[in-house]
C-alpha cells in the first residue's frame, strides 16, 4: 500500500534555497489531536479557575456577613448585659429595703403601690420604669433610716425588729478585698460588664472561714464554678454563700453559730488563685455584702 504524505514547501527568500518537508499522514493527525486535547484542557482549567474565583467571592461575602452579624450580636449582648445589671441593681436595692423593714415572708417583697405613687409624685421627669423604681426604693430606704421628712412613708409599712444574731455582720475571713460586688471585667475570659454577685477576699489557702451569723447549713459540697461551697440560711430571707473552699467542715442541716468555722480558703472551681468568694442574698437576690460587715 502506498504511504500518504503531506509535503510542506519552505521558501526562505529570493536568495534562499527552496526546501520541502514531508510528513506522514498519521503524524499530522497526531499533532492535530494533541492540539485539540490541549485546547480542551485549557478551557477546562479556565472554567475551574473561574469557579474557584466565584467560590472565593462567595466566601468573602459570607465572611463579611458573619462579621456584621458578630458586631450586631456583640451590640445586643452589651445591651442585655446593661439591662441585666440594671435589673440586678434594682433587685439588690429592693432586697436591702426588705431587710431594712424585716420582711419575714420567704419570697421577694412587693413594693406597696402607695409608695410608688408617692415616689412618682412631684418627680414627673423620671422614667416610669427603672429610674422610678430606684427612686421609690431609695425613699423607702431613707424611711428605714428614721428620717423625719419620710415619716409618711414610715407609717405605710410595719417594721418588726430583726434578730441581731442572724445579721451577717462579721467578716467570714480577714484579707484584702480583690473583687467587689457589681459589674466588672471577668478575670478569666476578659469579658466586660460581667456581674459579680459577691465579693472576693484574698487569703492564704487553708485560712479558716467563719460563719458571720447564726444559721442552718442549707447546702455544702461541690457547686459548679463555685468549687467547694457552703450555703447558710440565717432566717428572715437572709442566706450567705462561701465559694472556692479547700475543705468543708459542716454538713447539710447542721446548726452553726456566729464565728464557728465552716471551712477553709482554697482555689477550687472557677478561680485564678486562693480566695473566698462571699455572697449575701436577701430573698434569693444577691446584695452587696460589704454593706453589712463591721470592722
Amino acid at each position: 500500500m502506498e504511504k500518504k504524505f503531506y509535503t510542506f514547501l519552505i521558501f526562505p527568500g529570493a536568495h534562499g534555497k527552496l526546501r520541502s518537508v514531508r510528513l506522514p499522514f498519521y503524524a499530522v493527525h497526531i499533532v492535530l489531536a494533541f492540539s485539540v486535547v490541549g485546547l480542551l484542557s485549557a478551557v477546562a482549567l479556565s472554567s475551574s479557575y473561574a469557579r474557584m474565583l466565584l467560590k472565593v467571592a462567595n466566601y468573602n461575602s459570607v465572611r463579611s456577613e458573619r462579621e456584621a452579624l458578630r458586631v450586631q450580636y456583640r451590640a445586643l449582648e452589651n445591651t442585655v448585659t446593661q439591662t441585666n445589671a440594671k435589673l440586678g441593681s434594682l433587685q439588690s436595692l429592693a432586697s436591702e429595703v426588705a431587710l431594712s423593714y424585716g420582711f419575714g415572708v420567704p419570697r421577694r417583697p412587693s413594693l406597696p403601690q402607695s409608695v410608688v405613687a408617692m415616689a412618682l409624685e412631684g418627680n414627673s421627669g423620671l422614667e416610669s420604669g427603672f429610674s422610678a423604681s430606684i427612686y421609690a426604693f431609695r425613699l423607702m430606704k431613707a424611711a428605714a433610716s428614721g428620717s423625719r421628712e419620710n415619716s409618711v412613708i414610715q407609717s405605710l409599712i410595719h417594721n418588726p425588729p430583726l434578730d441581731s444574731n442572724t445579721m451577717p455582720s462579721i467578716w467570714p475571713v480577714r484579707g484584702h478585698v480583690t473583687g467587689g460586688f457589681g459589674e466588672r471585667m471577668d478575670p478569666l475570659n476578659g469579658e466586660e460588664g460581667a456581674f459579680h454577685s459577691g465579693m472576693d477576699i484574698a487569703a492564704p489557702a487553708g485560712t479558716p472561714v467563719e460563719a458571720p451569723a447564726d444559721g442552718i447549713v442549707f447546702s455544702s459540697g461541690p457547686d459548679s464554678g463555685y468549687g467547694n461551697a457552703v450555703l447558710i440560711d440565717h432566717g428572715f430571707g437572709i442566706t450567705t454563700k462561701y465559694g472556692h473552699l479547700s475543705r468543708v467542715d459542716v454538713v447539710i442541716g447542721q446548726e452553726v453559730k456566729r464565728g464557728q468555722i465552716i471551712g477553709a480558703v482554697g482555689e477550687t472551681g472557677r478561680t485564678t488563685g486562693p480566695h473566698l468568694h462571699y455572697e449575701v442574698h436577701i430573698h434569693e437576690t444577691p446584695v452587696n455584702p460589704a454593706k453589712y460587715l463591721r470592722g
